[in-house]
């Protein structure tokens, strides 16, 4: 089980990625209101690939395709990147702002204090899926509703695993700078390359991506392990993927030769890969996240693939992001480590930007959300994929 009682965040055992559920929710807002509604909208700059590729609608310069929708109803519309506390363009109109948006990949960290200076704010949409940059007790307590696009990223994420996996085990990347610096050095490359058949792989939480992880790796023959503390998978989906379940997590990490991180962050996974935890792990084993940089400790990680008893770390989440230059995970030896960009493909992003509108279109409209994309309504975490509490601590 993870390290920290479920029952004290009064969890029933529902799944960490639930399934869709009906449109039911209460109205995120008043059908009647004099104030002028001000949406802030934090996303990366594009620079040039932005402004020649409009399909990269996640970035400043294409604003998710938005402005004339949101002008429309007659709202504000503010696009910056600039995010950083206390004196970004962020913070000079949270005062007045009613909707926030950010992105997993370029947060806006919105801590207790900036609740605290945003008085009017009633909506915070996460373009994308993962609102652990919302301290969400904050919001339960200042009665802010947190909407992201569910499943938006599923299938862009778990492709993104897969290839990572392949990466580390046939030692792709160094093999490939060889290539590329003017190298020949065959025994070099293979020194560190494996098949993947009849290894090990195991998923740590087996929600939306997890599974599709799982169904990705079947045809390369590998034997399939899965820990969940919230959701097992029915008899039928175990048989049909051959896959061993793990009453604790310690079992499972004991047995893999590659273990995948697939679940959210909260209070409960936050520096849940500590250097007791990797300890715990096979040796030599491959570890790809591409959850939330803050489940794995950042020097432990590093102190472990030093020492050699973690092959290679691979992902694309850090904590914060961007990185500082120094992260140790910029320069520790045979990491995979690349931009936050698994869940925002050119398709990724044409499916989070639709939900984006969506989500703000209910809320202009007095209409209530879809149930799957709610994380806190009414005061209270309402998906089964969070805990209540605060996981920006360190955040900018």
């Amino acid at each position: 089980m993870w390290r920290r009682s479920l029952s004290s965040f009064g969890f029933s055992g529902q799944a960490l990625h639930s399934c869709f559920f009906p449109r039911t929710s209460v109205c995120t807002r008043p059908f009647a209101t004099s104030m002028k509604e001000k949406v802030v909208s934090v996303l990366y700059k594009g620079g040039a690939a932005g402004r020649e590729n409009k399909r990269i609608l996640g970035c400043v310069e294409n604003e998710l395709g938005l402005r004339s929708f949101v002008e429309s109803k007659g709202a504000e519309f503010v696009v910056t990147s600039s995010k950083d506390y206390p004196n970004s363009t962020l913070d000079k109109h949270l005062p007045d702002a009613t909707v926030v948006i950010s992105q997993p990949f370029w947060p806006a960290y919105i801590t207790a204090e900036r609740v605290a200076k945003a008085p009017n704010l009633k909506l915070a949409i996460t373009a994308g899926v993962g609102s652990d940059h919302v301290d969400l007790a904050a919001a339960c307590e200042k009665n802010i509703t947190v909407a992201e696009v569910t499943g938006s990223n599923v299938v862009s994420v778990a492709e993104h695993v897969v290839m990572m996996i392949l990466s580390l085990v046939r030692n792709y990347l160094p093999s490939h700078e060889i290539a590329t610096s003017g190298g020949w050095d065959i025994a070099e490359c293979a020194s560190r390359a494996y098949d993947l058949e009849d290894k090990h792989v195991g998923t740590v939480a087996v929600g939306r991506i997890g599974h599709r992880v799982l169904k990705r790796l079947v045809p390369f023959d590998v034997h399939l392990h899965y820990f969940d503390p919230f959701k097992r998978l029915s008899p039928e989906d175990e048989k049909a993927l051959n896959v061993t379940y793990h009453a604790t997590l310690e079992s499972m990490l004991a047995v893999c030769d590659v273990i995948t991180i697939n679940a959210p962050l909260h209070p409960m996974t936050e520096n849940l890969f500590d250097s007791a935890m990797i300890a715990k792990c096979k040796k030599g084993v491959y570890i790809v996240n591409t959850a939330r940089g803050k489940i794995v400790n950042a020097q432990a990680m590093a102190d472990a693939v030093a020492a050699g008893h973690v092959a290679g770390y691979a992902g694309d989440v850090w904590f914060p992001q961007p990185p500082p230059k120094d992260h140790p995970w910029r320069t520790m030896q045979w990491n995979g480590m690349t931009p936050h960009y698994s869940g925002t493909t050119l398709d990724a992003q044409a499916r989070y930007a639709a939900g984006t509108k969506e989500i703000l279109e209910n809320y202009f409209d007095g209409k209530p959300q879809r149930q799957e994309y709610l994380i806190v309504d009414a005061g209270k975490i309402v998906s089964p994929a969070y805990t209540k509490g605060n996981t920006t601590t360190g955040a900018k």
